[in-house]
Order: C-alpha cells, then sequence, then structure tokens
C-alpha cells in the first residue's frame, strides 16, 4: 500500500492552496486526488472577474485565479492525479480511491485534507409543486452549461434564490440575450453580495421579489409558466398574491451544501449550521490527523476567504505530521451567541497557541450599528463596532496568540445592536 505524509481529497481552490501551504511547510510527498479531468473546481466556469482581490490584489476570473495556484503547485512538484475518485476515506487516514490509469487504489497517509467543495440544493428540497417539465436548473448547471460547454439554456428565464451564482448567472444570461425576468428570494433580504446585487441586477434593470417563492411550475413538455407567490414571516405563501410569468426556464439559486459524506461514514463531528466538519484551531476534525477546509467546512463567500483557509489547514496538517506525539492540552470550545449563526474554527487550545487565530462567522439576520463582542469566561476580550452586518458576506475577527493563551473559559462570539 502507497505511502504519503499528506493526501489532499479535492483539487479545487482549497485543496491547491492546502497543496501550495503543506509544501511551503516543509511537507514534501503530497498527493492531490481530483474527481474532475483538470484542477481547479468551480472556479473553471466562473469566467467573471472579481476574483483574487484580497490574495493577489487584483482582480482575476475564475479560471485564472485557478490557474495561478496550478502553476503554483506544478513548481512545487505536487503530484495532482484528475479524474480520480475518491470511494471511502478510513479513520486511520486510509484512503481509497479509483481512475483509469491505476484502477482500485488504497494509499494510507499521516494526514489528510479533505477539500471536498459543496453541492448545490436541488429542486427536491424545497416545497414546489406542478409539472415535472424540462427547463428547471440549479444556477450552477446552467453556468456550466453556458461557460464551460456553449449551451444558452432558456431564452425567458426567473430565478428563484438570490444566492451569487444566481445574480451572477442573471447577468451572464442577460448579456448573452436571454430575457431575465426577475429573481425571487424567500427572505426578506437578498443572500447575496452587495456588489452583485447592484452589477447584476439593478444595472440590467432586473426585478428582485423579495419574501417571495416559485409555488408551481407549468408546462407539458418544457416549462411554460411559473407561479410566484408573497410569503409571510413564517415563509408560508400569502393566498391572493400570486403572480404569473411566462418563461421557459427557471434557475434554482436555493443554497448550497458541503460534501461531507466521506466525513459522515467515519463519524466526523459535524456542525449542524454549517452542515460541515467542527474543527480546531489547526482546522483538525473530531478524528485525529483528518483535517477540512474549503467549502467542504463551511461555504464560503470569497475564493480569498477559502484560500486563507486551506493555507491554515496546510500548515496545521504540517505542524501535525511534524509531532504527531505532541499533546495540545485542553481543548476551549468558541460557540456561536446572540444574532451569529456559527464560528470556524470551533475549538482553540490555550497552551499550545503558536499562532494568533482568526474566526470566520456569519450573523442570521441583517444589522445596523452593531457591535461584536468576544466573551470569555464571563469577561469582554475584544469588541469590534459596525455599520452594518448582513447574512451574505462573512466577518472575522482576530485573537492573538497571548489572548488565545491568556482564555479563562469558553469563547463565546457576538453582534449586539447598539442602542
Amino acid at each position: 500500500m502507497k505511502h504519503y505524509e499528506a493526501i489532499i481529497i479535492g483539487g479545487g481552490s482549497a485543496g491547491l492552496a492546502a497543496a501550495v501551504s503543506l509544501k511551503e511547510n516543509g511537507i514534501n510527498d503530497i498527493v492531490v486526488l481530483e474527481k474532475d479531468g483538470e484542477p481547479g473546481g468551480i472556479l473553471q466556469q466562473c469566467i467573471h472577474n472579481g476574483f483574487g482581490l484580497q490574495t493577489f490584489k487584483e482582480q482575476l476570473s475564475g479560471p485564472a485565479y485557478a490557474e495561478r495556484f496550478i502553476k503554483k503547485t506544478a513548481e512545487l512538484g505536487v503530484t495532482v492525479k484528475t479524474d480520480t475518485m475518491v470511494t471511502k476515506l478510513g479513520a486511520d487516514k486510509t484512503v481509497e480511491y479509483v481512475n483509469a490509469e491505476e484502477g482500485c487504489v488504497k494509499a494510507s497517509a499521516d494526514a489528510v485534507i479533505l477539500a471536498v467543495g459543496c453541492y448545490e440544493r436541488p429542486r427536491g428540497a424545497i416545497t414546489m409543486t406542478g409539472d415535472r417539465c424540462a427547463g428547471v436548473y440549479t444556477a450552477g448547471q446552467a453556468q456550466k452549461y453556458l461557460n464551460i460547454d456553449g449551451y444558452l439554456v432558456g431564452k425567458r428565464v426567473f430565478i428563484l434564490g438570490s444566492g451569487d451564482i444566481g445574480l451572477i448567472m442573471a447577468r451572464r444570461m442577460t448579456l448573452e440575450g436571454a430575457k431575465v425576468l426577475g429573481v425571487a428570494e424567500i427572505m426578506p433580504y437578498s443572500n447575496g453580495l452587495p456588489r452583485n446585487i447592484k452589477q447584476c441586477l439593478e444595472d440590467f434593470n432586473i426585478p428582485l421579489f423579495l419574501s417571495h417563492t416559485v409555488t408551481k411550475t407549468i408546462g407539458k413538455d418544457r416549462l411554460e409558466k411559473i407561479e410566484l407567490m408573497q410569503v409571510d414571516e413564517n415563509k408560508n405563501p400569502i393566498s391572493g398574491s400570486e403572480q404569473y410569468f411566462d418563461v421557459d426556464t427557471l434557475l434554482l439559486s436555493i443554497g448550497l451544501i458541503p460534501e461531507n459524506h466521506l466525513s459522515d461514514e467515519i463519524g466526523i463531528t459535524m456542525d449542524r449550521s454549517t452542515k460541515g466538519p467542527v474543527v480546531d484551531d489547526r482546522y483538525m476534525t473530531s478524528c485525529e490527523g483528518i483535517f477540512a477546509c474549503g467549502n467542504g467546512l463551511h461555504v464560503h463567500d470569497l475564493v480569498d476567504f477559502v484560500t486563507m483557509q486551506a493555507a491554515r489547514a496546510g500548515k496545521g496538517a504540517a505542524d501535525y505530521i511534524r509531532d504527531k506525539s505532541r499533546q495540545r492540552g485542553e481543548a476551549v470550545r468558541v460557540s456561536a451567541g446572540e444574532n451569529v449563526g456559527y464560528t470556524v474554527p470551533s475549538y482553540v487550545h490555550p497552551a499550545d497557541s503558536s499562532d494568533d487565530v482568526e474566526f470566520f462567522f456569519r450573523v442570521n439576520q441583517p444589522l445596523e450599528n452593531a457591535v461584536i463582542k468576544v466573551m470569555s469566561g464571563g469577561a469582554e476580550i475584544r469588541s469590534i463596532k459596525k455599520k452594518k452586518i448582513i447574512p451574505s458576506e462573512m466577518e472575522r475577527v482576530l485573537l492573538k496568540k497571548d489572548v488565545i493563551a491568556g482564555l479563562s473559559g469558553e469563547v463565546t462570539i457576538s453582534v449586539e445592536v447598539l442602542s
């Protein structure tokens, strides 16, 4: 059985950034296993710009951003196996995979990094009645068909969900000659970045229907019409609010879910809010020697944050590989407080605080004139005032290593509205 120092499952932006970080931290025997025909992941179909402002201080397209890391891993001598599907992960850090060249292979590693990405929530995940006709796609499917395969999936389009992919596809379909009649969002606020609302909807006069959802699809063979209804505060359709739009295509941008069947199979502790693994400040999961990063950990708004966290997972794995016997002391829980949906990482080790720790979190509703508060043992250890905080934008708060070392109890990150 082939043994590696590190096996990375997933060759998207997270997997490639983790590989670079491992190399830069002295780990050389690395393999990246990628199920698609080329590395880069979802970035390869994101041909719009806006990527890399934090990582490279310039705007790049998705493929250009991916190419930077593909080139870097090649320069560093990282082995990337494409068209390779991982079929099983063991708690003992064994990995089984299959590809056309090698057949079925079992390998082991000192550390495994899960960079598995996420998948789109399908039609079956929401309550929508009507005909099961052609013309209903996820926004990511439509993006791939258009940007990779060159097919325009429809001419008269409606989009359900104001996630960033849906917003970007509203602009993309318009630029390709389709008519986008509107975007509906079941929440009273958009789930997309403000810049995408401006550049993808407002600049093209595409209406955004907040507190609305598509309740019915109508069509014999191909979609012909959709029914749109307003919803109440409990997200239930309001009788008498029906509107109808003549369309041939409905795109669904109704959420992303971390792809974690491999984690589930070996009993890794999962976060109910993120649907990804619970990790500590090294990005190690509850299974020793198995780390997680990227959209398989929690869904990000910017690829720069994916890269940032993957680099930390790579460093954490490198530290673990070099000294697996090292005892880090008792872990301190980091929990989500008022108005916060989740925090990543969820644990820190005060007795082994060799690095500053940055925590990532999202609020669960839009807030104005607010303050981020970090508490430990009943004492406030950090506060940051914010004029506006929205769920679609990830927030960050940094704790210095000396603060981590002096923690007196469980850490809570909350957001309070100032009176």
